[in-house]
């Protein structure tokens, strides 16, 4: 017999299926690449975060292998017990090496996962005095985090430096923080970072970045959003994920040596959480190296021109392209069912992209999210491309 508390939850679901807003998996039987085996069909995929296109990198999957070979399959406790490798201390080291040129007196800890991560900043480096200042647009780790802290939260528009220039000036509390994504995942623009910390140079204030999107990507050396906007400064905490542009898992903050130390300390995220397989961390050694290198510069360069292509290429009459230097290119559609309906025509014509609806993004702004890689070939490209204006013809 069915109870009241399960025909509550049946009748929630439907209303999430009568709004269009209700979610279900694909099951995919092949590595994140281009072409994928999904559902039992190949599909062009145009949905992943495998940015520099690492996740099915030979050499990575081979230090994967060895890392597996070398430590085992997994780490058996947290960092704090027993669970803290040799793979684990070397991939801080590299991490911490490879940002110092953004963070002085540069220091990393490694997480599970980079909401982990962002829960562990906030709930360990604020406090019942502190005022947090957090981005409209943020990523729902960093919401997530912001509520579970003891702070005062406060919430600025999307890019309002002005706006958010008068807030902290009016701020009493000896502790402030302002809370960030550096790229937007939905909408694929950058944050005024230079801005931000100018502001929070004055004030007195931490900045706290999520290079989710930025990492591997961005910059020269593609050390990732602080090197792009050419920043430097003990105030800055950042944090990276290694399952996107890395291609295989994880996340790091960095951040001077005393608050990584902080953390290690307080941060309940990390202090309660196994530690993850050390085979993971002995495989990034490996993608660090490749981003940091030769064959880093050329995926982005690569990726930057299809970019380029994509956007030229396009011929929207009734939907529009938000403007993006990044790989995540959305295209807003509308409603739900435009939306759905717009991913469904292109998946039967043999291409995969993210729907994305409501709560992720406003009511009334459903979209594709498109999103490149360094994997993807101009041909592949230009077929997207074509697909997406054979829907608006």
């Amino acid at each position: 017999m069915t109870t009241r508390l399960i025909t509550s939850l049946q009748q929630r679901l439907h209303q999430l299926e009568v709004r269009g807003l209700r979610r279900r998996r694909r099951t995919t039987d092949s590595p994140c690449a281009p072409q994928v085996q999904v559902d039992g069909h190949t599909k062009l995929a145009f949905c992943s975060n495998d940015y520099l296109g690492l996740a099915a990198h030979p050499q990575v999957i081979a230090a994967l292998r060895e890392g597996a070979s070398r430590y085992g399959a997994g780490s058996g406790a947290s960092h704090l017990i027993s669970g803290h490798s040799r793979a684990h201390a070397l991939l801080e080291e590299r991490l911490a090496e490879f940002m110092a040129p953004d963070i002085e007196a540069a220091r990393t800890l490694t997480f599970c996962t980079g909401y982990l991560a962002n829960l562990a900043i906030l709930s360990a480096l604020t406090d019942r005095d502190t005022d947090l200042f957090c981005e409209q647009l943020n990523h729902a780790s960093l919401i997530d985090g912001a509520r579970l802290s003891r702070a005062s939260v406060q919430v600025y528009p999307h890019g309002a430096v002005d706006q958010l220039a008068v807030m902290l000036a009016a701020s009493r509390s000896p502790g402030k923080m302002v809370v960030t994504d550096s790229v937007f995942s939905m909408d694929g623009d950058l944050a005024p970072l230079a801005a931000l910390l100018a502001l929070c140079e004055q004030h007195d204030a931490w900045l706290l970045v999520d290079d989710a999107h930025g990492f591997g990507v961005l910059g020269q050396h593609g050390r990732g959003a602080l090197e792009h906007a050419g920043i430097r400064s003990q105030r800055l905490i950042y944090m990276g994920t290694l399952g996107k542009a890395a291609g295989v898992g994880g996340a790091f903050v960095a951040a001077h040596e005393s608050v990584i130390e902080w953390l290690l300390q307080r941060a309940r995220p990390y202090i309660y959480s196994t530690a993850t397989p050390p085979a993971l961390a002995h495989a990034l050694l490996t993608s660090i190296d490749l981003i940091a290198g030769t064959e880093g510069v050329h995926r982005r360069t690569h990726l930057r021109n299809l970019i380029g292509e994509f956007r030229s290429g396009l011929q929207l009459q009734h939907w529009h392209c938000l403007l993006s230097e990044t790989p995540i290119q959305p295209v807003i559609i509308g409603g739900n069912d435009e939306t759905m309906a717009a991913a469904a025509s292109l998946y039967e014509r043999g291409y995969w992209v993210g729907a994305i609806r409501p709560p992720t993004v406003p009511v009334g702004t459903g979209r594709l999210r498109i999103t490149l890689s360094a994997a993807h070939s101009r041909d592949e490209v230009a077929q997207l491309v074509g697909a997406f204006n054979g829907l608006q013809a």
